[in-house]
């Protein structure tokens, strides 16, 4: 692909660039984002207007749709990562000495990463924006469903690189729509050295299964809470409000929840009526089905699958064993959660649960820019290697050591 080998050589262009460089065409990015504001908005109507005619799922539509003030968050996105501490070049102590030498590890860029990725076009900005601070290339394959948006939104980050003095081939757009397929670009290993996937769980799974390239999996939902006995109420209803508050995807918003059978249920229906007045539909399984009959029946195959909305499903566990056991077979393992007042409980959920994060009497709702801590995240990977729960800059970085003799 010409694309990929234009990228490729524009990244060699772009290690070399000097941080002030970076933050320069960073800013220079914000700033485009908020002048082009009319263009990216149209481009967005358009796919609007396109998309009436497709049955595409609600959640996705949300996902799609732009406003002033999504844009105006991802230009402060961008603001905050021309701030931030540089990592390139940053050293780091070497988990180990060679004799009669010294060690140490240095960060460096990846080189190109490609992002695929569905709806939701501002995050082709952020993502590029990640890229830029770590000194990599990227090339954004959207799909056909936001075509319009992702071009213009491209181009508009593209200009503001080549004004301020970096090469614009260092963000290339793939249309989905010129037989650009997601395998001839997942199979481009001599260019490409990462890739990223987010979206629905079938895309991510799409993804994972053509790559030859090394690949960062996104996950989106279907986050499990195990209400203990122990537990509040006021603590689980106060968690599954707030995680659903991630605007404008709910990356780790509860979905399912797990009651412990020894709960007084009058409490449930509490928890229930509550969530009913704030927009969500419960559901449950069997068993509540037939003691509460109003209850929509929650089937086999959605206890593991994202809704990706304003749905959660409860279903009566009788242990906490069973809960973990539960939880590591249907849940997307990125972030799970539990409500209990024992340290014993918390200590046996943290060490049993396989997800990326454990939130414990905490909501998991999930943010881009976390203030406290100068931190800038994509998504959440729930993939069982070093890469696993928050994406943010160290994961757009590789490390080398560096060996010198006495």
């Amino acid at each position: 692909m010409d694309v990929i080998r234009r990228t490729h050589k524009a990244s060699k262009e772009l290690a070399k660039s000097q941080p002030v460089q970076r933050s320069k065409a960073l800013r220079a990015m914000a700033e485009a984002i908020l002048q082009h504001q009319n263009d990216i908005l149209e481009a967005n109507t358009l796919d609007l207007e396109a998309n009436r005619m497709i049955a595409i799922p609600d959640p996705i539509v949300e996902l799609l749709k732009l406003t002033p003030e999504r844009l105006k968050n991802t230009s402060n996105i961008l603001q905050k990562l021309a701030n931030m501490p540089v990592l390139i070049g940053q050293v780091i102590g070497a988990s180990h000495q060679l004799d009669n030498s010294q060690s140490y590890c240095q960060r460096i860029p990846l080189g190109v990463v490609a992002l695929i990725y569905e709806a939701f076009p501002e995050l082709a900005a952020i993502a590029a924006g990640m890229c830029l601070q770590t000194a990599n290339s990227l090339v954004i394959r959207g799909g056909t469903e936001a075509t319009n948006s992702n071009f213009v939104i491209a181009k508009v980050l593209r200009e503001a690189l080549d004004k301020a003095g970096l090469p614009a081939e260092c963000i290339e757009f793939l249309p989905a729509s010129n037989g650009n397929s997601i395998k001839d670009l997942v199979t481009q290993d001599r260019y490409l050295n990462l890739v990223v996937s987010y979206g629905r769980s079938s895309l991510v799974r799409q993804v994972a299964e053509a790559a030859t390239v090394p690949i960062l999996r996104s996950a989106m939902g279907n986050c499990y809470l195990y209400w203990s006995v122990t537990g509040s109420l006021d603590m689980a209803r106060w968690m599954i409000l707030d995680s659903h508050e991630s605007k404008p995807d709910p990356v780790n918003a509860i979905e399912k929840v797990l009651i412990d059978s020894n709960h007084n249920f009058s409490m449930v229906v509490r928890l229930w009526n509550s969530l009913k007045e704030n927009g969500f539909e419960i559901r449950g399984d069997a068993a509540l089905v037939e003691e509460f009959p109003d209850l929509v029946l929650a089937q086999d195959g959605e206890w593991g699958q994202a809704y990706l909305s304003k749905v959660v499903a409860f279903k009566v566990v009788n242990s906490l064993d069973s809960a973990i056991a539960w939880i590591n077979h249907y849940s997307s393992g990125h972030a799970d959660c539990l409500v209990a007042e024992s340290y014993q409980e918390s200590r046996k959920f943290a060490l049993g649960v396989n997800s990326a994060c454990n939130f414990i009497n905490q909501s998991p709702r999930f943010s881009r820019y976390q203030s406290e801590t100068n931190a800038i995240f994509l998504g959440m990977s729930n993939q069982k290697c070093s890469d696993r729960g928050f994406i943010g800059l160290e994961e757009f970085t590789a490390t080398k050591y560096v060996i010198q003799g006495n």
